[in-house]
């Protein structure tokens, strides 16, 4: 494929972790590319972001020294969250106490400052909102048309499907479909936690709490400004709820049903489940098939969940922004966008495939089939 005559047009679809590391990294040092965010959300604060992420030193802190961004990173990190306990479920005694590590090596931010912080390093207007995409269709002469969800159509030299779980882009890379974990977290929150929730405070202490038993576990963990975000993991069936005769939307009857299902359990763990400020939010944990890989076509690739969608123990992000700082890299160094791609996906997919095998692992780990 010759390099086009124009300035390289790119396409990020998905304004998550990953597709804005790539725009910040290639705007940063490709004066000669032009790329665009599509997002389907309405704005930046269109639904909340996600809990506490601790950033790794040779993934997600790699791709923002990569962007710049490390010392912006460093004002807001919490590098106490670094912190887990994990207890007895039936006594809440501390059988293991990991505290924080002497150096910056994974400290701890939220999802949703992390997010503002690349976004507010973007050009204006790189990021249009409320712009749904609906497909791509790879071009015979190596670009790639976008199919916007409102009917328009625009041509591209790349496209990239940072779009996560449910990707639109991955249909023209590949068939895959994300398969259910047999594992379901339900989210709570508490606020003001020090004040309105003190002994759960101490409980979780400055970073992560984890108690575990036969197909349940609770996870608590510290967020900025006196929150405190839990997940109630189940290893059920998808439809545990309806088996139940629970509606989701009723927050009194899950807590009921919770109560049950984790009977036995030490009364100041069961608090998080009787005391939460915000209700549950059920997230059902899916994967993509791994090794997930493809043939390489001209025009089109994908970063992030959207490449391999795994468990939330702690990679995707991390891999997602790296995966991001990476492409960019790609695409700013070599002689054209199909080589710069081709190198990258080199790069990206066995590392990808390795790291599902660890979170597997992980997931195994954080809720057990059996009691520890």
């Amino acid at each position: 494929m010759n390099p086009p005559a124009h300035a390289p047009r790119i396409a990020i679809v998905g304004a998550g972790l990953g597709g804005l590391t790539c725009a910040r990294v290639l705007q940063r040092h490709g004066r000669t590319v032009t790329v665009t965010v599509f997002e389907r959300e309405e704005s930046a604060d269109a639904r909340p972001q996600g809990g506490t992420l601790d950033l790794h030193a040779d993934t997600g802190q790699a791709a923002l020294a990569a962007a710049g961004l490390l010392d912006r990173f460093h004002d807001l990190a919490r590098p106490e969250g670094d912190e887990w306990r994990v207890l007895d479920f039936a006594t809440a005694a501390p059988s293991t106490h990991q505290g924080p590590p002497s150096s910056d090596t994974r400290p701890e931010i939220d999802r949703g400052q992390l997010r503002g912080l690349l976004l507010d390093s973007l050009t204006d207007g790189t990021v249009r909102w409320d712009r749904a995409v609906a497909g791509v269709t790879p071009l015979p002469d190596g670009t790639c048309r976008l199919l916007l969800a409102d009917g328009g159509t625009e041509d591209f030299d790349l496209v990239v499907g940072a779009d996560g779980a449910w990707s639109r882009v991955r249909p023209a890379l590949s068939p895959a479909a994300p398969r259910y974990t047999g594992v379901t977290f339900l989210e709570t929150g508490f606020d003001h936690c020090d004040t309105r929730h003190p002994d759960l405070a101490r409980l979780v202490g400055n970073g992560s709490m984890l108690a575990k038993g036969a197909g349940r576990s609770l996870v608590a963990q510290r967020n900025s400004n006196g929150h405190i975000r839990a997940y109630i993991a189940l290893r059920e069936p998808q439809d545990w709820h309806a088996t139940a005769g629970v509606d989701l939307d009723d927050h009194r009857a899950v807590r009921t049903q919770l109560l049950r299902m984790f009977d036995g359990w030490d009364e100041s763990l069961r608090y998080l489940l009787r005391n939460g400020d915000t209700g549950f939010v059920n997230r059902s944990l899916f994967v993509l098939p791994a090794p997930h890989t493809w043939e390489h076509v001209p025009g089109v690739t994908l970063l992030g969940d959207a490449a391999h969608l795994m468990p939330p123990v702690g990679l995707g992000a991390n891999l997602a922004m790296l995966d991001g700082a990476d492409l960019a890299h790609a695409l700013l160094t070599e002689s054209t966008i199909d080589a710069a791609v081709r190198a990258y996906e080199s790069v990206m997919l066995p590392r990808s495939a390795e790291a599902a095998t660890a979170s597997a692992q992980g997931l195994d780990h954080l809720v057990p089939t059996t009691a520890p």
